[in-house]
């Protein structure tokens, strides 16, 4: 009987670490498709897992950083889902590519459609210039059951601290490869100065080759030319004789 009491004790606690593993791993979350470096473009994936037995997830709403403004924000589409796409006046104009952007997508929101038990959705969206002078972005987001339940993914997690119960989404962004670029440029400048200097040299040594060439036909020609002469020499001398 205690055999069985003990058991029973370690598999309830077992049950318990897995109920509660799935809690804190179930969350919304965002990935890059790629890399999404400082200052540039990229696609982002917001992938909502649906954590409930009872209910279906009817309901995405992702909100962007108002400090970090993006001045383009074009969600793609996804099947059985509408998608909502609100702009606030930013206190701060931005200038991109010489226009001036007065507001910027603050919130992106998404309804109409389900995400059953058991299953994720991913929502793709298309951002930039992500900034240039951050390690990252942190997207609060809230997620809607068909029952009414309401869970906010808006905790942002300390540094040294466990994860929060309720984490938001946090884009790692990445340093950009500019100097990279340039130093395959540079390389390939070097590269192409050492094949026309390969080029160079080998119409040097063609030419060399060529003069050789001519220098030994030239020789050989006066060979024969001189033992011509000393042969009509000879038989001159014996005709005389």
């Amino acid at each position: 009987m205690k055999t069985s009491r003990v058991s029973f004790a370690a598999a309830l606690a077992a049950g318990t670490v897995l109920v509660l593993s799935g809690t804190a791993f179930a969350h919304v979350g965002v990935q890059p498709v790629g890399e999404a470096a400082k200052g540039g473009y990229a696609t982002l994936n917001f992938k909502v897992p649906n954590e409930r037995d009872n209910a279906s997830t009817t309901q995405l709403e992702v909100n962007f950083p108002i400090d970090q403004p993006l001045t383009s924000v074009m969600p793609q589409d996804v099947p059985g889902w509408t998608v909502t796409v609100e702009k606030s006046k930013l206190d701060k104009p931005l200038t991109v590519h010489g226009k001036q952007i007065n507001e910027a997508v603050t919130k992106v929101t998404w309804t109409g459609g389900k995400i059953e038990a058991g299953k994720f959705q991913q929502f793709p969206v298309s951002v930039g210039k992500l900034p240039e002078n951050a390690d990252q972005m942190v997207f609060k987001s809230i997620q809607t059951y068909d029952n009414g339940e309401v869970v906010r993914w808006i905790e942002e997690a300390k540094e040294g601290a466990a994860e929060p119960q309720n984490p938001a989404p946090v884009l790692k962004l990445t340093a950009p490869k500019g100097d990279d670029h340039h130093g395959s440029g540079a390389k390939a400048d070097e590269a192409k100065n050492a094949e026309n200097e390969s080029g160079n040299g080998h119409d040097k040594a063609a030419a060399v080759h060529g003069s050789d060439t001519t220098a030994r036909a030239l020789g050989i020609a006066g060979i024969v030319i001189g033992l011509g002469g000393v042969a009509f020499g000879v038989a001159s001398r014996r005709r005389s004789a």
